[in-house]
C-alpha cells in the first residue's frame, strides 16, 4: 500500500488527532480512540477510507 496521505493532511491529522486524544482523556470518553487512529495515520502516511474513493493528497513525482 502506497502512501496518499501528504505533508499538510499529516500535520492536520497530528495536531487534531491528539487534541481529540487528549480531549478523551480528560473527559473519559472513548472518542478518544478516534485520535489515535488519526495520529498513526499521519505516522505512516496511509489512510485506509482513501483508498475506495481514490484520494491522494500526496504531491505527485516530478517528471524531469
Amino acid at each position: 500500500m502506497e502512501c496518499n496521505v501528504g505533508k499538510t493532511d499529516k500535520t492536520i491529522r497530528l495536531i487534531a488527532g491528539a487534541l481529540i486524544f487528549l480531549l478523551g482523556l480528560v473527559f473519559k470518553n472513548w472518542w478518544g480512540l478516534l485520535g489515535v487512529v488519526l495520529v498513526l495515520t499521519a505516522i505512516f502516511g496511509r489512510c485506509g477510507l482513501y483508498v475506495p474513493f481514490g484520494i491522494n493528497t500526496t504531491k505527485p513525482a516530478k517528471k524531469e
